[in-house]
Formats: C-alpha cells, sequence, structure tokens
C-alpha cells in the first residue's frame, strides 16, 4: 500500500525595497520568466480580477516539466494563494502562499510556503519533489531580492521590442522554418554551430553559437516551447553576451486575408554593471539598449528574411 504524508516548507527574505514593489514582481506572473528563473514560460488563461488560472513550464532540478495553477490575488494584504495541479506522482498537488509584510517604506519581507501530499512508495520521486521544491523556492526568492532592489531603476533595465516582415507564402512553412532549428547553421549565417534535443514533442532544448558583425562570438543555451496550431514559438535564452543578463522571446506566424505576419519578439533585462567594460568608460544605459536591440534585432531580421525566402521560394517550385 502507498504511503501519504504531509510535508511543509516555509522560506523568507528581508528586501531592500517597498512592499507594493515586492508584491508587483510576484503579482505577474507572466513575466517570471524574464525575472524569475526557474520560470521559463507561463501563460494566463483566465482572470477575474481576482483570481487568475496559469499554464507554468518550469525547470525543476534539472528537468523541464509543466502543470496548471490557480492563483487568488489579494493585493490589499499582499498576499497571493496558490495551487498548482501537478501532472504526475510523487504529488498530484502542491499548494502554498507568497506573503509580503512591510518592514519600513523601503524594505520588506517576503515569505514563500508550501505544502503538499506526497504519495507512492518511491522514495527517490518524493526526494527529487522534496530538492526541487526547496530549490526552486530559494532561487526565487534571491531573485525576487536582488531584483526589488533595484526597483526604481527596473522600467529602464527592460528593453522589448519587436521585427516582422509580411510574406507572401504558406504559413506552415514559415512555421516549419522556425521550428526546425537544427538546421539554422547551414540557413542563417551568424550561427555558426548548433545543437539540439527534444525529449518531449514540442519542448526542444538547444546550444547554439552566433557571431555578430564585428565578429565577436557568443553561445546561448535556450528552451522553446513550440505550438504548431497557434503558430508560436516561445523561448527563454541564457546568453553569454555580457551585457545581457536575462532574455525571453517568441516567433509567431499570424495569416490574414492578403499573407502571413512573421514576427521576432524580444524582452532583455539588461546587466548595468557590463556597460563600461564592453561599450566603453563615457558609455551609458540608452547606448547598451540601442547596442542589444541593433544585435538582437539584426539576428532576427536575418532570421525572419530567410523563412520568407525559404517558404516564397517552395512555393515557387511547387
Amino acid at each position: 500500500m502507498s504511503a501519504e504524508r504531509v510535508h511543509r516548507t516555509t522560506h523568507e527574505v528581508s528586501v531592500d525595497a517597498p512592499a507594493g514593489v515586492v508584491y508587483g514582481l510576484i503579482g505577474d506572473a507572466v513575466t517570471w520568466p524574464l525575472f524569475l528563473p526557474p520560470s521559463i514560460h507561463v501563460e494566463q488563461l483566465e482572470f477575474d480580477g481576482r483570481s487568475e488560472r496559469l499554464r507554468m513550464w518550469v525547470r525543476a532540478s534539472g528537468e523541464i516539466t509543466s502543470w496548471t495553477s490557480r492563483r487568488t490575488l489579494d493585493p490589499a494584504r499582499r498576499r497571493i494563494d496558490f495551487h498548482h495541479e501537478l501532472p504526475a506522482a510523487p504529488a498530484r498537488s502542491l499548494a502554498g502562499t507568497w506573503q509580503v509584510q512591510a518592514l519600513a517604506a523601503d524594505r520588506s519581507r517576503l515569505t514563500l510556503s508550501h505544502h503538499y501530499t506526497l504519495t507512492g512508495d518511491d522514495p527517490r520521486q518524493a526526494a527529487w519533489l522534496e530538492a526541487a521544491v526547496d530549490t526552486n523556492s530559494r532561487t526565487q526568492l534571491d531573485r525576487i531580492g536582488r531584483l526589488a532592489r533595484r526597483w526604481d531603476r527596473l522600467d529602464a533595465l527592460v528593453l522589448a521590442f519587436e521585427d516582422s516582415v509580411r510574406v507572401n507564402g504558406p504559413a506552415e512553412l514559415l512555421y516549419d522554418f522556425l521550428y526546425r532549428i537544427g538546421d539554422w547553421p547551414q540557413q542563417l549565417p551568424h550561427v555558426t554551430r548548433l545543437t539540439h534535443t527534444e525529449r518531449t514533442p514540442g519542448i526542444q532544448e538547444t546550444t547554439m553559437d552566433t557571431r555578430t558583425a564585428d565578429g565577436t562570438r557568443h553561445t546561448a543555451e535556450s528552451v522553446r516551447i513550440c505550438f504548431p496550431h497557434a503558430g508560436r514559438i516561445v523561448y527563454q535564452q541564457s546568453s553569454t553576451d555580457p551585457l545581457i543578463a536575462a532574455h525571453t522571446g517568441e516567433w509567431s506566424v499570424v495569416p490574414d486575408e492578403r499573407g502571413v505576419t512573421v514576427t521576432a519578439h524580444h524582452q532583455v533585462l539588461l546587466h548595468e554593471e557590463a556597460i563600461a567594460a564592453e561599450l566603453g568608460p563615457h558609455a551609458d544605459l540608452a547606448a547598451a539598449r540601442r547596442h542589444v536591440r541593433r544585435v538582437l534585432g539584426g539576428h532576427s531580421t536575418t532570421t525572419l528574411q530567410r523563412a520568407k525566402s525559404y517558404a516564397q521560394n517552395a512555393v515557387t517550385v511547387l
């Protein structure tokens, strides 16, 4: 007979930021992939102003998993209760609470508590879940603490932009080009090497070497979540570019009656401490924003144009 036991954990951190700022960071879960790894992608499925239903993709103890989460938001009390519906044993569900307490005008305490029932007789599964909850909790709290300390600079450190092209070709072929990332070293001049795996259908893990126009080389690891029926591929990328602290994005293919629009969306968190070393002692945050916009935009525009040629040339051959 399988055993069941309730497990409870509590982690907390003091944060040098107003309580409202900290609550805002935990309240906007859709931004977590940029701000709070190990979250990879979060989609809001329902929201009525107080409660929401989310679909979350998360890296837990080195593995990528996904679940549905329901959250109840209470901004007046600065409290969020959540309930994760996990896909498999050793726990069918995991619940908990985020709580923010004001300690002073510019200082607060953030507490994250969990409770869940472990089921089954496999101690390895139970140990995996316990380790994942503990590691992820500590990672999230540490990240929130470091981000919140820059609350007055955070808007300037975030860069969001997109590039689009119009295509007279099938949406399916455009998506196929973006999905078949293993072919990119032969198709894109800035991609010099790429390896990828897809152990779970629709979830790709990649390592890609790129070269900028000035010859600088960077290596980036990405997790890509593919939604073929919606014509979307979302990703979270870790970059060795010193100016980039975090990078998320999306490729979207949107057909209409006159053709197809294919778009590259980017969200970047800049690493302010690296600006002087990378761009010179007189460079500022505005210069860093322009530089990152130019480099990432140049690569994505090249990819969009090659996808356009791929789709339109295939139609011509047919």
